[in-house]
């Protein structure tokens, strides 16, 4: 084993270790592992790939189901749906249900909210206990109702709080423990190169920054020049990844290629769509673009969601959670709505799966 030391910037040191052909950099929050040429990014002991895409935790979206079949295509780190730190520490069956996941999800993130310290430590313990790969803050959510109680994004009102908590998240366990902000809380306030740096300094050990405001609204541009900004800061040394507006494959590789951060988390572009972790893979290695799933294949997958949702929730409450995402499955396809009508009314699998079979047909 040979090692070299060198500066990477003025307070921060990286360990070149060359063992068995490969040359593994360490520094205190993470290993970027060179092998045939190639990047891997980890944090801590997570080993997450070359560039990985990552699933944004969404509410009522990114359940165990539909989780498992994002993993089926390929993402590289998924998290749960965020789940209340109040409502955690006090056994609400709704937030302890959250922390469901399967082994096969590896590595995945249990994300939790709250405004008050204590109580996020607390959650913060609790969550360790499911044994997750890591704990993520989430301090993004834009939502009225969790801002205005100084959570989610609403904290980015009071940065000196956001500090405190993280730092108090860290040290309350043994987990790495990340974070998923946004650029600042407005406009006026855009503060994320400073707070990105104040984060990594209190121990968090990677980070998402999702290129808008807590004030502005899906339909402005992400503003991913600021992400640039958070990953291109020479005192950074925790892995950077961006969110907002990867729709496709070739947005992604804008996005890669232009800002350099060190992997993407998808959101609502992955609706009814878990074949884009595929596409956009295959895009970075071969310039290729995937055709769109046909119905045959829209059906398989949309078949396999089903079927842990029932296994998860039990047959009747499993085909209630997947209602929600039969028009996402098959949007834009002409007269769908009578169809879309049943799914919504059958509750039973064996019903399910006859609707199912009236939709192949009808658009083979």
């Amino acid at each position: 084993m040979v090692k070299r030391r060198s500066s990477l910037s003025k307070n921060v040191f990286i360990v070149y270790i060359y063992k068995q052909n490969h040359f593994i950099q360490r520094n205190c929050s993470i290993f970027v592992c060179f092998h045939k040429n190639q990047l891997l990014v980890k944090i801590e002991d997570i080993e997450l790939g070359e560039f990985p895409i990552l699933l944004a935790p969404m509410e009522d979206v990114t359940d165990p189901p539909f989780r498992y079949v994002c993993k089926l295509f390929g993402a590289d780190l998924m998290f749960t749906e965020f789940i209340s730190s109040e409502g955690l520490i006090r056994d609400a069956d709704k937030s302890v249900k959250k922390l469901d996941f399967d082994e096969f999800e590896r590595p995945v993130g249990i994300q939790i909210f709250g405004h008050n310290i204590d109580s996020m430590t607390k959650a913060a313990q609790y969550a360790e206990r499911a044994n997750p790969d890591l704990i993520d803050i989430n301090y993004g959510c834009p939502v009225r109702k969790v801002v205005a109680k100084g959570a989610g994004a609403g904290i980015l009102n009071d940065i000196p709080k956001m500090i405190r908590m993280t730092e108090a998240v860290v040290n309350a366990v043994k987990l790495p423990v990340t974070v998923k902000t946004r650029l600042g809380y407005d406009e006026e306030h855009k503060e994320i190169v400073e707070i990105a740096e104040r984060l990594q300094d209190v121990g968090i050990k990677a980070i998402t920054v999702h290129g808008r405001t807590r004030t502005q609204r899906p339909r402005i541009p992400a503003d991913w020049t600021l992400i640039g900004e958070v990953k291109n800061n020479q005192r950074m040394h925790i892995p950077v990844f961006g969110n907002g507006d990867v729709t496709d494959p070739v947005t992604a590789k804008h996005f890669k290629d232009t800002y350099g951060v060190d992997g993407l988390m998808i959101g609502r572009a992955v609706y009814g769509n878990p074949w884009i972790f595929r596409d956009i893979k295959k895009y970075f290695e071969a310039g290729e673009l995937t055709p769109t799933p046909d119905i045959q294949e829209r059906i398989r997958v949309s078949k396999i969601q089903l079927e842990r949702s029932c296994i998860w929730k039990g047959e009747r409450r499993g085909i209630m959670e997947i209602r929600k995402h039969w028009g996402n499955y098959f949007k834009g396809y002409p007269h769908f709505k009578p169809f879309r009508q049943k799914l919504m009314e059958t509750d039973t699998l064996e019903g399910v799966h006859k609707v199912l079979a009236e939709i192949e047909e009808f658009y083979a």
